[in-house]
């Protein structure tokens, strides 16, 4: 099994360094021709507009929509989930979004770069202990359709964590903590899909 992540900015090299501590080969992607032959793609957070911009740039939009609906796995965190969304709040007029998760995201959620925080949250589908959340200039998903069922969300109510089928969204970071959980939970997604 190999997973790609989408690597044209942000923190993908965290999230390989996750993977292969579960022994899992990774392949960073940039070019649509490296695409071919993936178990799964993570989009890492980042900076949404301009991994979007360079995404389009590079011809990735297409290729990433086209392997999603043949049923390739993705995992979207921070930048990676406001990509996936159908919809943005206050996003950048013309922003690149993939379009494949049927929520409404609110970018910057929670405020700039100095509102950024951690919290522990209960996220059923892991069991216990508690997860700690990284919420860097975070999202947060304002709306979802029926078959969106979310699976973590704030003491205050916002929804923070969804998966539709076999696409997941965290709006914190799990690639910054050493909690494996979700790497396993997408790794498991992903096989259930092969």
């Amino acid at each position: 099994m190999r997973i790609g992540i989408l690597a044209l900015q942000g923190d993908f090299a965290e999230h390989g360094a996750m993977l292969r501590q579960l022994g899992v080969q990774t392949r960073e992607v940039r070019l649509p021709s490296e695409l071919a032959d993936l178990a799964g793609l993570v989009i890492p957070g980042g900076e949404s507009t301009t991994m979007g911009r360079l995404a389009r740039s590079y011809g990735l939009i297409k290729p990433i929509q086209e392997l999603a609906q043949q049923g390739l796995p993705l995992w979207g965190t921070c930048a990676g989930m406001i990509l996936l969304a159908r919809e943005t709040v206050d996003g950048v007029p013309g922003q690149p979004l993939l379009g494949l998760l049927d929520v409404t995201v609110v970018r910057n959620g929670f405020g700039r770069q100095l509102d950024s925080f951690e919290v522990d949250m209960e996220v059923p589908i892991l069991g216990p202990p508690a997860f700690h959340g990284v919420f860097i200039r975070a999202p947060y998903i304002q709306d979802w359709a029926a078959e969106v069922q979310i699976l973590a969300r704030l003491e205050e109510g916002q929804a923070v964590a969804a998966q539709q089928g076999n696409r997941l969204v965290t709006a914190f970071h799990p690639e910054l903590t050493q909690d494996l959980r979700f790497h396993r939970y997408f790794l498991q997604l992903v096989e259930q899909s092969a």
